[in-house]
């Protein structure tokens, strides 16, 4: 599912034992817990079938003599002369308890392939406590963007390779899952791929040429609209953003036909893509500009959202609509003060022209309600007000409230930890226009996320549940790496949209 030049995820294979054979350049992943006190804490490794006294013995006098303590994400490598690996890698989940949440384990497993360095091959006892979150967590962890780098800064070695994940058994279920986990991690890669390739290199027609690339290959209908047929056919909020660039805008629509029946389950997925945001007339603050590279992180999120939904045969029906422009100042952009109609008809005062990404979704959210779906997910990086409200890690969810406490629940089921917020009804007084039916921003500075979902409400149509993810700050990590997490494109919210869909296809 790798985009061209992209992450190439390791493989993932099942085993029921360790290999007798000595495999060279290899490591062994085991989790171990904090025994004693705080102050005189010593890593022991958890109890598994796959290792015998000897092995532990080993294992627990080498972390003992480096002292390590076995506490929360903690890595220490070790040398055990009888197991059939080049070395083992502790990792340390904290104070011993019966069980640990997915999120740790995945978490655990990140930290450990982040810690690795010229290892291709990886053995891991983590999946004895939850396979799904260990091989996510190593395949995510793993992750590395290189594709422009010289020969001069570029790795000199080609990274985790394989997976090998021990388990009880390697009966077609518990292959299943490892397969689902694999094919999750590598759709968050993608989407990780498509955010941190530059502008330069993704601009419209280039992400829609992407887009369509994947599409086809995943058995998807693809359809592309140009800036001509986006003017004829009156995506007047998709044309107005791009008027400033000269890389003119794209709406992409994938579709994957999965229902069965006369009626079958049918959710659109709506995600922003503005390849590269300056503010338009309205301009940025130069500071921190090129983290604008991740404003189409919605969009990338849906894209492998959709894909992976082909993918894993979801059988429900899934529709894709993604705008796409690059908001821009120049002599033909839109102003401050101009009036634009929206795809549906419309009118919106563009007081500030940085706040275009509502411009552009509102198009496609009237278009995908055209499709007639029981459900609407959309996400972006709509507010700088998210970050304000909620932190660099936890996603702000708006929408039907029902539906929005349904994904925000699952969100945090998945580790991607989205919080549900409310859409005061007072607040829609705050966007009326003189001039038009609407104006894309309120006069105050206060509750500046709601005040973008309240704008999206105005364009879903009535009977169709609806969330929006807002993850301005949550899509691209700007700070050092955590867990499974990188610094730049981070795929949230991806595994949060394929939970919700999966949960669709269950629950209806």
């Amino acid at each position: 599912m790798s985009t061209p030049a992209g992450y190439q995820p390791p493989s993932v294979t099942v085993a029921t034992a360790l290999p007798k054979r000595r495999v060279d350049s290899s490591v062994l992943i085991v989790p171990v817990v904090a025994a004693g006190s705080d102050d005189d804490a010593k890593a022991r490794v958890l109890a598994n079938p796959y290792l015998d006294a000897e092995a532990v013995g080993e294992i627990e006098v080498a972390l003992e003599a480096l002292g390590a303590k076995g506490s929360s994400e903690q890595v220490t490598r070790v040398v055990a002369p009888s197991l059939p690996v080049s070395s083992v890698l502790a990792v340390g989940l904290g104070k011993d308890r019966e069980s640990w949440s997915a999120e740790t384990i995945r978490r655990a497993a990140g930290v450990a392939a982040r810690s690795l360095t010229g290892v291709e091959t990886v053995f891991t006892t983590l999946s004895d406590l939850d396979l799904e979150a260990a091989v996510e967590g190593l395949i995510l962890g793993a992750y590395r963007f290189t594709e422009f780098r010289s020969a001069k800064s570029a790795p000199k070695d080609p990274g985790l390779r394989k997976i090998t994940a021990l388990a009880p058994d390697t009966k077609s279920a518990t292959k299943e899952t490892a397969a689902r986990a694999e094919a999750i991690a590598t759709a968050v890669a993608t989407a990780r791929d498509f955010v941190n390739t530059p502008p330069s290199h993704l601009f419209p027609a280039e992400f829609a040429k992407r887009a369509k690339a994947l599409g086809e290959a995943s058995g998807l209908e693809v359809e592309v609209l140009d800036e001509k047929t986006l003017a004829k056919d009156g995506y007047g909020g998709v044309v107005g953003v791009g008027k400033g660039s000269s890389r003119p805008p794209r709406l992409v629509r994938l579709t994957h036909k999965g229902g069965k029946g006369k009626k079958p389950k049918k959710v659109a997925l709506v995600g922003k893509g503005i390849t590269f945001d300056t503010g338009g007339i309205s301009i940025k603050p130069a500071a921190n500009m090129h983290h604008m590279t991740s404003d189409m992180g919605g969009a990338a999120a849906v894209i492998a959202t959709v894909v992976l939904a082909a993918r894993q045969q979801l059988p429900i029906d899934v529709i894709a609509t993604v705008p796409m422009a690059e908001n821009m100042p120049s002599a033909t952009a839109q102003r401050p003060g101009d009036v634009l109609t929206q795809y549906g008809g419309i009118t919106v005062e563009v007081l500030n022209t940085d706040a275009e990404g509502r411009l552009v979704l509102a198009d496609a959210i009237v278009r995908a309600c055209e499709d007639g779906p029981d459900y609407l997910i959309e996400t972006s990086t709509l507010t700088g007000a998210q970050t304000v409200a909620l932190g660099a890690r936890t996603p702000g969810v708006m929408g039907s409230e029902e539906f929005r406490d349904r994904v925000a629940e699952i969100s945090q089921g998945v580790g991607e930890n989205g919080w549900a917020m409310p859409l005061p009804e007072e607040l829609k007084d705050d966007l009326k226009s003189t001039v038009a039916d609407l104006a894309n921003v309120s006069g105050s500075r206060y509750a500046g996320m709601l005040v973008a979902g309240t704008y999206l409400r105005e364009f879903v149509a009535d009977g169709v549940q609806w969330a929006h993810i807002d993850i301005a700050a949550p899509a691209y990590n700007s700070s050092g790496p955590w867990g499974y997490t990188p610094k730049g494109g981070t795929g949230v919210p991806t595994r949060t949209m394929f939970a919700v869909l999966e949960d669709i296809c269950e629950n209806g």
